[in-house]
């Protein structure tokens, strides 16, 4: 039977081969939007590889003026990458405490935590910590030199990791001439944000903008020309965000029902065919911004559905990195930018809308009012 079966189809080929079939009437392209293949808006990457890429130290000889600042960015790198290989080895499990929040810690929590305390600890220029976790600002500064007053959110995405999804670390860095209370994210000396998927990368903000630096490219580090490894290379330089997008990332959603400017900001998108991008972490829904130089995330407040991100530890951070790459903030209610609210208290909560200049405009028209 198997004989048969492959002797019948093999002469069906070939007559189909001879022309004796029926023709096929050739169906319309679906190139634009696509059958069951990738769609015109997917927004695929169209960065080409480069023959070589500059080393953490030779960005930062180039651009970061202050050697302080240099010295508390590398600190920081290093604890993300620590982060980085306990993300590859811890189960995520209840851990049997809760944050101050009242929230359940996890497993990985706790060690992202604990590994960022343990860095401004031992870091000579860190003067003063705190976390999400435990939003209180302490003194770590033994030696009585340091400089800085960091904040972090050590993993961003609690209710996502458990699922595998990409999640992130935020880290804001405040001079000891403002600390943290008073002051207001425009006084950070620089702010850098990682995101843990396939690879680790990080935001950084450097002087002259926002640069982007890949971690452990191979077993080893990263191979540079002259034949020597380094853990992390410049893999974007000076980022920019277009003033005009077509992804979006719609936080609170719930807000709609009582906001009619965001329910109206929303069916903007969908009748525009713009492209949804939202994964619920904070990190990865608005890191899309810099690797596809263009997109809006939004997160407004409501009586009902109040705002909810922290703003030392979140919007402040990545509100520097999206200014810095021509990108704009809002504060979600007066329109203003998100780096001009001053921090009166650690855990302070803010709405925001962040990215792409001319959609951050259409969200201060729409929900904020602002003519």
């Amino acid at each position: 039977m198997k004989f048969v079966f492959l002797s019948l189809f093999v002469t069906g080929a070939v007559a189909f081969n001879q022309g004796s079939s029926p023709a096929f009437t050739a169906r319309p392209s679906t190139k634009l939007y696509g059958e069951y293949g990738a769609s015109s808006t997917s927004f695929y990457t169209t960065t080409e590889k480069q023959d070589s890429y500059l080393s953490l130290d030779d960005v930062l000889d180039k651009k970061c003026s202050d050697d302080k600042v240099k010295a508390v960015i590398k600190d920081m790198l290093d604890v993300c990458a620590d982060i980085t290989e306990a993300l590859r080895t811890a189960l995520v499990t209840v851990e049997g405490s809760a944050n101050t929040f009242g929230d359940a810690q996890l497993s990985v929590d706790v060690i992202a935590d604990n590994l960022l305390w343990d860095a401004v600890k031992a870091s000579p220029v860190v003067r003063e910590g705190a976390s999400e976790e435990d939003p209180i600002v302490r003194d770590v500064d033994e030696g009585g030199e340091g400089e800085f007053t960091v904040c972090w959110d050590p993993l961003d995405g609690s209710s996502i990791v458990d699922n595998n999804w990409a999640v992130g670390t935020m880290i804001g860095i405040w001079p000891k001439s403002t600390g943290l209370i008073g002051a207001k994210g425009s006084d950070q000396v620089t702010s850098l944000v990682a995101l843990y998927g396939p690879r680790t990368t990080v935001l950084v903000a450097l002087d002259d903008g926002t640069y982007e630096f890949t971690y452990g490219c191979t077993p080893e580090g990263c191979q540079l020309p002259d034949g020597t490894w380094e853990p992390w290379i410049c893999s974007r330089q000076d980022i920019k965000i277009s003033p005009d997008a077509k992804i979006f990332a719609p936080a609170n959603l719930r807000a709609a029902q009582e906001l009619p400017g965001y329910k109206k900001l929303i069916d903007h998108f969908m009748e525009n065919r713009y492209t949804l991008r939202y994964s619920g972490g904070l990190v990865p829904d608005v890191y899309q911004q810099f690797t596809k130089e263009q997109g809006v995330f939004s997160n407004p407040t409501s009586d009902g559905s109040p705002a909810k991100l922290r703003l030392a530890f979140e919007a402040a951070p990545f509100g520097l990195l999206v200014e810095k790459a021509g990108g704009k903030t809002s504060d979600g209610v007066t329109g203003n930018s998100i780096l001009d609210v001053e921090i009166n208290a650690v855990d302070q909560r803010t709405p925001l809308c962040i990215g792409s200049a001319n959609e951050v405009d259409r969200f201060n028209d729409m929900v904020c009012m602002v003519e």
